[in-house]
């Protein structure tokens, strides 16, 4: 089961990039990557609909890792598309005053929901079992998302669903709310042309997240990596889903750990050496490694 949904998982992320792409505007970007989210989630459900659970755990991972990750694109990709339909033309002011609205919003879902998210945030996992499980049902636990389709649900997997896609929908609103700050009366120009893709491996992306906040360079060194995760896929456009395992496997690495960082390296001398070569004297140029 968990090789074939990677297999779906990964085909989506692949077609999601081609979206990215292609040039489109970005309502149609996102009008896009929802309906390939959607083909992928009925890819999930058809084959779950076949499939018997190994044992508890098994029927755990599913509906707390795997259909989460699937249904949070979708949740999020729909509220991005809906921002842009309802974003009311005008002044900065007007659509600050939109994106806060947002804001707010995603915060009453938050505080209405701080018990399940408190438990999430915390990796906690004694109440899996009831969560994530079907027929895992308790009077005293919240079922407000809960679905219609019991052999496809369980209480809380769409919830958590909606907090992950909830989340990342807040960085998204935090970085148009930056484009729209005022500074003396003038919008402040971030230079920022989006959507900017990250194009490289993944890893490579993961690689430099953690040395960037290995070093403190956001917040003075007080910004968790869950958070500059949030960022850089909201900026770049990417999806870095299981950001702790590819970070595992750099720690495995047998020779060298900082393959892209060395790499980056490289690059940035090289750069400085064709500039030197380009407007030095040849007493003034510097040779690098």
């Amino acid at each position: 089961m968990k090789i074939f949904a990677e297999r779906i998982y990964n085909a989506l992320e692949n077609e999601l990039n081609e979206i990215s792409l292609n040039g489109d505007s970005l309502t149609e970007h996102y009008k896009s990557s929802i309906l390939r989210c959607k083909k992928a989630m009925a890819k999930l459900k058809k084959y779950i609909s076949t499939y018997s659970f190994e044992n508890i755990d098994d029927e755990i991972h599913f509906f707390k890792v795997i259909k989460p990750q699937f249904y949070s694109k979708y949740i999020y990709f729909i509220n991005v598309y809906n921002f842009m339909m309802q974003k009311p033309t005008g002044g900065e002011e007007i659509v600050k005053e939109y994106i806060t609205y947002e804001l707010a919003d995603l915060k009453r879902f938050f505080d209405h929901n701080h018990s399940f998210y408190q438990y999430y945030r915390s990796g906690s996992t004694q109440m899996d079992e009831v969560y994530f499980t079907r027929g895992g049902f308790d009077v005293h636990v919240e079922l407000e998302d809960f679905e219609e389709d019991e052999m496809y649900s369980t209480s809380h997997d769409y919830k958590l669903s909606k907090i992950i896609a909830n989340e990342k929908y807040q960085d998204f609103l935090n970085l148009e709310l930056q484009k729209n700050i005022v500074q003396d009366g003038k919008p402040l120009e971030l230079g920022l042309e989006l959507p900017l893709t990250w194009t490289f491996n993944k890893t490579d992306l993961v690689e430099l997240i953690y040395a960037l906040v290995a070093v403190g360079v956001f917040n003075n060194g007080n910004a968790d990596i869950k958070s500059v995760v949030n960022f850089f896929q909201t900026v770049f456009q990417v999806d870095l889903g299981s950001y702790y395992h590819k970070y595992t496997d750099i720690t495995r690495r047998k020779k060298e750990y900082a393959v892209f960082l060395d790499k980056l390296k490289l690059a940035l001398l090289r750069r400085i050496e064709e500039k030197l070569d380009e407007d030095s004297s040849p007493q003034q140029r510097i040779k690098f490694g």
